[in-house]
């Protein structure tokens, strides 16, 4: 590459990375505004914690079975092109859910609504990591998480004002009207870019496409599946824990309204958890780090449903913070241990295996709390976070191994 190509390409790597940072910010948003509205459909609609379990399943299903055939379809059509359908997918679905009346037209929509965002994670994580393969990979991965931290707390901040205000219907509109306009905003700028081309349209392909890696192209296994373990176990705590949050608040008083501004402080310390845990990871170490942040999120879970609702949105960032902590140091990892050419796919199988586990995660608990209490529940998600530990352990000969090729 020439003096003169430099700077181009790297305008070009930015442009990617803000391009994918702003599709993580809309999608982090699409998904985790449901913690919002699934307390409001539990009042509006009388369910009872297994049904709101139940719901976010079916956008977990969605989101879990389509991601690793988006991967596929990635590489036949391009990212552009199914990252942009999909995001007018779930525009779609939540511009109708304005108009469900049960839980059935509800169920219907957000398993629509999952199917669409499945695109995101797989096809935007590929072309940020393809676009800085060997430079700052999991700098740039981190940048790109970070917009999707911040995308949890605006957006499900948003939706709740304008449920207080107007609605909860009004809310779901707004939403499916943004990613509408996502998808559009999408589709000019990675044009304008040429990212994310069909793979016989891409000119940066070339040799690398006569001679495409076989299966999935990971070429560390251990390293691969011990790292989607990890990613299973925290995203099944994850996605529990913020189900079924609002409604421990609920119980100690807080008002149906107020759980969007307690959810906004989890994000809010997600997204400086994923900046935190960065500068601790160079100080301590990537292992060490994720052991310090599983123990500090079970210490903190316990916390929250310890001490009263003013103790309770105090710990809150500080949940975030620990939360995030283990997916923000480890994700930058998935790359290193896949082909270049198969990187979409790789991702999509990624992110089924964390997202899979949150289907199951909500519904279970939730069968759990029914049966034993909220607070039983609760315990268990926090006990069930230290099965990370021993994980850490596997994977620590494939991250030295992954280092040496740096």
């Amino acid at each position: 590459m020439t003096s003169g190509q430099q700077p181009k390409e790297e305008n070009r790597r930015r442009g990617i990375l803000t391009v994918s940072g702003f599709a993580h910010f809309v999608h982090d948003g699409f998904t985790d505004t449901i913690y919002v509205l699934l307390p409001l459909w539990a009042s509006g609609f009388g369910l009872s914690h297994a049904q709101v379990g139940l719901l976010k399943a079916c956008m977990s299903v969605g989101l879990a079975g389509l991601q690793v055939p988006a991967g596929y379809l990635a590489e036949r059509y391009g990212e552009r092109t199914i990252l942009i359908l999909g995001t007018a997918l779930t525009g779609l679905a939540f511009l109708s859910m304005a108009l469900a009346n049960g839980i059935m037209g509800l169920a219907v929509l957000l398993f629509i609504a999952g199917v669409g965002a499945s695109t995101q994670h797989p096809l935007a994580s590929a072309l940020v990591s393809k676009g800085f393969e060997n430079n700052r990979r999991r700098a740039a991965l981190g940048t790109y998480n970070f917009c999707g931290d911040l995308g949890k707390v605006v957006m499900p901040a948003v939706v709740a004002s304008i449920a207080a205000l107007y609605g909860w219907q009004q809310g779901s509109a707004a939403l499916g009207l943004l990613g509408l306009a996502a998808a559009l905003v999408l589709y000019t700028t990675l044009l304008r870019m040429g990212a994310g081309n069909r793979p016989d349209a891409d000119p940066k392909v070339g040799d690398e496409r006569a001679s495409p890696s076989e299966g999935w192209g990971i070429h560390d296994r251990q390293g691969f599946l011990t790292l989607a373990a990890i990613s299973m176990i925290d995203s099944a705590c994850r996605f529990a824990f913020l189900t079924f949050v609002p409604f421990v608040l609920i119980e100690k008083g807080a008002a149906t309204e107020a759980v969007g501004f307690s959810l906004a402080l989890v994000f809010a310390g997600g997204a400086a958890g994923k900046l935190i845990c960065g500068l601790v990871a160079e100080r301590l170490g990537i292992l060490r780090t994720v052991v310090l942040t599983e123990l500090v999120t079970t210490v903190l879970i316990l916390g929250v449903l310890a001490v009263p609702l003013s103790g309770a949105m105090i710990l809150l960032p500080v949940v975030g913070v620990a939360l995030n902590g283990t997916s923000s140091v480890l994700y930058g990892t998935v790359g290193d241990f896949v082909h270049s050419d198969r990187q979409a796919r790789a991702f999509g199988l990624f992110y089924t295996f964390g997202t899979g586990a949150g289907v199951v995660s909500p519904f279970l608990f939730g069968l759990f709390s029914d049966a034993w209490g909220l607070d039983a529940a609760v315990k268990a998600i926090a006990t069930l976070v230290l099965l990370i530990l021993p994980l850490c352990l596997v994977l620590r000969p494939s991250l030295r191994a992954a280092a040496t090729q740096e």
